[in-house]
């Protein structure tokens, strides 16, 4: 049987990256120490994301504003193939630091980890703990014991230092190294593959290409090639919650820098509301005239909570959950209400603070328009099902300042700004946009703020699942398929658990995607 030149190159092809890969992991990937810069984004990227997007905003410290704050998520990570112990860093032996971390041009403000492998101790990172601390421009961590793969991430708060003028900042600069590691033992950034070098990579890839190629033309004659899994190409159109806006801006940002092929436009208009956003998907959907089984690839609206019934090609797909509060003017004098006491505020029983032991003003309830996830979940979740009252005037600035009454806005930062400038307000929002604001007040219902552990335990009620649509389901490589996979990736978790949600993927039933104390669901 003869055999052709081009399937002796394609089984050469193959056999060196197979050597090159083995050399890599079995003999210089042994020993490894690696770090990852996950996320580093400061007011400024964030502004430039959307108007909604105010997480960074009004940081301070020592009662001080931050002139120029940033954020910063790194992956620490034994990269190689054995385990790295306390003995294996390189410093003296009474040192309990393994790894430095120095930001140029910026100051440490605080730092916490945010994820860790369940092999690696929590008691390496509990306050006062040996050689985990921040000083000045640096952060010191232990020397943590990482088996194999193993990993913690380091999530670090910062502001610009007085006399740095460069706009942009260096990157972090990590240093430690590993007794007997390879290439010197020197800490090494890791890019997506972190278990081989640079080199390497680049070998394996232009190998594995020409020998793919090669086979393809000398054994079937295939010249199709498998898309990226989360990379897709095309145009994705999103909309719905302005609650979950901080996270699809941010996310859309990162796609799009991830995969040059991608595009998605947002604008100031882009999330009015999750009822805006289901019948945006619906109405795209109906104008496609897509036959049945075929769903649209470029469209995606993200709702707080289900859709209601009536939608049957639109096809929920839980992402997150997500957190609300009650937020009042700062003159209302209250910081706690009872569950009972927030229904009769909002059925009219209650139009005085000073009925709730708080400041002699009356009760203006400012909310969201009809078509507001934040507005049906507090109906829902914290009213018993019990709508709101009728408004009394169509224009907040119109509100008798003398006398109760309730108003409606459009988006959430309206709403804060209006709760912000109305003596006696009392609103609603998603938790990080209301964080991020020293000028309202948020409010503990019977005794729980709004966290997640809250939650959890059944005692906090006004949380909600973040649900992204489909219309029908979208083709596997189409752009609306990919973004929805980044979302549940890596990369994705952390940007909804750095905007104050969950991600579901985190949770004991992921497709339900409520808290472990919650009896029911939404």
């Amino acid at each position: 049987m003869s055999v052709s030149w081009g399937s002796v190159a394609a089984v050469l092809g193959l056999a060196v990256p197979v050597a090159a890969a083995l050399w890599e992991f079995v003999l210089a990937g042994r020993k490894r120490l690696g770090y990852r810069v996950q996320l580093d984004t400061t007011i400024r990227d964030s502004a430039a994301s959307g108007p909604d997007t105010t997480v960074l905003q009004r940081m301070q410290w020592d009662g001080t504003n931050l002139s120029d704050p940033s954020v910063v998520l790194l992956r620490i990570e034994n990269a190689g193939w054995t385990p790295v112990v306390a003995a294996d860093y390189v410093a003296p032996a009474s040192d309990p630091v393994g790894i430095r971390i120095a930001f140029p041009g910026r100051r440490v403000v605080g730092m916490t980890v945010t994820e860790r492998s369940p092999q690696v101790p929590p008691t390496f990172f509990v306050p006062g703990a040996e050689g985990f601390e921040t000083t000045g421009r640096e952060i010191k961590l232990p020397k943590v014991i990482l088996n194999r793969r193993a990993h913690y991430k380091v999530l670090a708060v910062l502001d610009r230092e007085e006399g740095f003028t460069d706009p942009e900042f260096p990157e972090p600069e990590v240093t430690a190294g590993i007794v007997g590691g390879v290439r010197g033992g020197t800490i090494r950034k890791t890019a997506y593959y972190p278990f081989a070098s640079r080199q390497v990579r680049w070998l394996l890839a232009s190998l594995i290409l020409v020998s793919a190629t090669q086979s393809a033309l000398a054994l079937s004659g295939s010249d199709g090639a498998a898309a990226p899994l989360d990379c897709a190409a095309g145009t994705l159109h999103l909309s719905g919650s302005t609650a979950f806006a901080p996270v699809l801006r941010e996310a859309a940002r990162q796609y799009e820098r991830t995969c040059p092929d991608a595009r998605i436009p947002l604008t100031a208009t882009s999330f009015k509301g999750s009822v805006d956003g289901l019948d945006t998907l619906a109405s795209a959907g109906a104008g496609a005239r897509l036959p049945d089984g075929r769903g649209l690839g470029d469209r995606l609206a993200f709702s707080d909570g289900p859709k209601s019934d009536g939608r049957p090609r639109l096809l929920p797909r839980p992402v997150a959950l997500s957190l609300f509060t009650l937020v009042v003017h700062e003159d209302t004098g209250v910081e706690d209400l009872s569950l009972r006491q927030v229904r009769d505020l909002y059925a009219g029983k209650i139009t005085n603070w000073s009925q709730v032991k708080g400041n002699d003003v009356p009760v203006h309830l400012v909310s969201r328009n009809p078509g507001s996830g934040t507005r049906t979940t507090l109906e829902r979740q914290v009213l018993d099902g019990r709508p709101l009252p009728a408004v009394t005037t169509p224009d907040c600035a119109g509100l008798d300042r003398d006398r109760p009454g309730r108003c409606e806005v459009g988006g959430t930062g309206t709403l804060l700004d209006t709760v912000a400038s109305t003596p006696g307000a009392l609103g609603h929002s998603e938790v990080g946009a209301a964080a991020a604001r020293d000028d309202v007040r948020q409010i503990r219902i019977d005794g729980y703020p709004a966290t997640l552990e809250g939650a959890d335990e059944g005692a906090y009620p006004y949380w909600q699942t973040e649900i992204a649509y489909t219309y029908g389901e979208p083709p596997a490589d189409s752009v609306a398929a990919g973004f929805l996979r980044y979302l549940a990736d890596e990369v994705g978790k952390d940007i909804v658990r750095s905007k104050g949600h969950r991600p579901c993927a985190e949770l004991d039933k992921p497709l339900l995607c409520r808290p472990d104390g919650a009896a029911g669901g939404p």
